[in-house]
């Protein structure tokens, strides 16, 4: 996995990006370790681990050689994947082509689609809508009132109620718009710009849901395991 220097994750605990801050991450069994170089990725995977490495420009993919290249930036817009990239390259959402920027593209909006794998066009367009969980979709979110610094004085997985502070921007409080749990929020200290998605207010109630993966990246997951299995099925070789 290649990351940001500073990783802009929401729901922190479900995240391998949070390795890059702790040296290790573990989600649902899975665990991700933070790598400095080529033989330290290498030896990471030899011991049935993901290597996360700080390397915002890709130049990992250019020394390892990958048979698989995901972009799963999820950005609604392609910043610079190409076919050429690796044998196989899956694209995530809008902004790729199956076929011209992207091998396959996988479609990242909530429906009857989500998690299809997309060999010919385009995924959905982006709605710019939240997925609606107990009737609320925007009010879900959390984001930053101005530019500045964010400092939290709660915790992912605390309780909330509508109105409640979340923290803060500089000194202007952040507040939470439901009643529910804290299912993400970005680490305290991050520089964040004004309107930047920085929490997830869960309405369910339920702290478990914190520490796994939603319906959503499951389904993602999936289509993206769909996608290797259908060039990559027990053999070695490229399309």
């Amino acid at each position: 996995m290649m990351e940001r220097q500073a990783p802009l994750a929401i729901r922190r605990h479900v995240a391998f990006s949070e390795a890059v801050f702790e040296g290790s991450k573990m989600v649902e069994s899975v665990e991700a370790h933070m790598a400095g170089n080529s033989q330290s990725v290498l030896r990471t995977w030899q011991e049935g681990k993901i290597a996360v490495v700080v390397d915002p420009h890709w130049e990992y993919v250019r020394d390892l050689k990958p048979h698989v290249l995901i972009d799963a930036t999820i950005a609604k817009k392609n910043l610079g994947t190409a076919m050429t990239d690796a044998p196989l390259v899956i694209g995530m959402g809008p902004g790729f082509t199956a076929g011209k920027s992207a091998h396959m593209v996988i479609e990242t909006n909530r429906g009857h689609h989500l998690g299809r794998v997309i060999t010919k066009g385009t995924a959905q367009a982006n709605t710019g809508i939240p997925g609606t969980i107990e009737g609320f979709s925007k009010e879900r979110l959390v984001r930053a009132p101005c530019s500045g610094r964010f400092d939290a004085i709660l915790d992912i997985g605390s309780r909330i109620n509508c109105g409640d502070i979340v923290g803060f921007v500089d000194k202007m409080p952040v507040t939470a718009q439901l009643t529910g749990i804290v299912r993400g929020l970005i680490r305290s200290g991050t520089p964040v710009g004004k309107g930047l998605k920085i929490g997830d207010i869960d309405p369910r109630g339920e702290v478990s849901f914190c520490a796994t993966i939603s319906e959503k990246s499951r389904a993602i997951a999936g289509g993206v395991i769909e996608a290797i299995l259908r060039v990559y099925n027990g053999r070695e070789g490229g399309l």
